[in-house]
């Protein structure tokens, strides 16, 4: 019986093209053995990519200043010995406002209670919380109680908002206070520190001038008559005030003397409170922050954190050698 190619016209197959059908199936199952191989060395080389990558970030947690972006921002030789690690700090924008070296008796928190780097803490908090305040205060008598209002009872967190920098300002008066009470008990404001001790000085009146100013700006009973009190003390000041000493030699009356520049007039009224929210807002923390910067790097200068003279730990003390 004669053989069909599977079809029912009945035509004979011949033999090469029963060859040719078995050829085509040879390549078509070598083409897909050779598929297989690339996509295995494909797989491959994904798995060494990866365990290279893993290792690389693993190096990199562990020794960042090792990468090259470490290296690009330092610029300095990265040997572990002394000499390149103080070079790595000196050199570096940021990391040279703080000492290579410091006594390590110094930073000691029981000496120096951290007052100088918290009343810092505090005042950058006191910068964010005011900044955000801006956005519901306008400095008008019309509208400034209004505005306060309208923050502790409308807007979501504005209590806490307005709290947070209310009890902060008063918390950086105490620390600053704090702050100079160590300062002084330690004796930390000797040669050669003289000249910071002086800036110390200035940051403490401004940070009272800055609680001062804070006081008018809700426009309430207790600030007008804060405001109307510490005025009236100014125009006693000497040589600046009508009522002080020299005054009146120098040519000081009610409209002319430092009382009338601080409001504006001779009243409390609407002109005060727009000065005093200008030095609140502008001035006074514009003075303040350059005066922060002279004194964090007279603290870098003089040589770190003012402390005890060295002293040496028990592990260091060396028997004396018996002759």
């Amino acid at each position: 019986m004669p053989e069909t190619n599977g079809h029912n016209d009945g035509r004979p197959v011949s033999p090469g093209a029963s060859a040719g059908a078995g050829n085509g199936n040879g390549s078509g199952n070598g083409g897909n053995g050779g598929n297989g191989g690339k996509l295995a060395t494909v797989l491959a080389d994904a798995k060494k990519v990866k365990a290279r990558a893993t290792e690389e970030l693993a190096e990199t947690i562990k020794a960042p200043e090792k990468t090259d972006v470490w290296k690009s921002v330092l610029r300095v030789k990265h040997d572990e010995t002394p000499r390149s690690r103080a070079l790595g700090v000196l050199s570096n924008v940021f990391l040279h406002l703080h000492p290579a070296k410091i006594n390590r008796d110094a930073v000691a928190y029981n000496y120096t209670w951290g007052m100088g780097g918290m009343t810092f803490y505090v005042y950058i908090t006191l910068v964010f919380t005011g900044t955000l305040l801006m956005f519901y205060y306008h400095p008008s008598k019309v509208v400034a109680f209004r505005d306060i209002l309208y923050l502790e009872s409308d807007v979501p967190f504005g209590k806490l908002l307005r709290n947070m920098h209310r009890w902060g300002a008063h918390l950086m008066v105490i620390m600053v206070e704090l702050h100079m009470f160590r300062v002084f008990l330690t004796g930390s404001y000797k040669k050669p520190r003289e000249f910071n001790w002086v800036v110390g000085v200035l940051l403490l009146v401004l940070t009272l001038l800055l609680s001062f100013t804070g006081y008018l700006l809700p426009d309430d009973q207790l600030g007008f008559w804060a405001v109307t009190v510490g005025t009236n003390m100014a125009r006693a000041t000497p040589l600046l005030g009508h009522d002080g000493p020299f005054g009146a030699q120098l040519g000081m009356t009610p409209f002319n003397d430092v009382r009338f520049g601080l409001l504006g007039g001779s009243i409390v009224d609407s002109n005060a409170l727009l000065r005093a929210y200008i030095w609140h807002c502008v001035a006074i923390p514009i003075i303040a922050s350059l005066l922060m910067i002279v004194h964090f790097w007279r603290v870098r200068k003089d040589g770190g954190i003012s402390g005890p003279a060295p002293m040496m730990l028990e592990t260091e003390i060396k028997e004396p050698k018996k002759v």
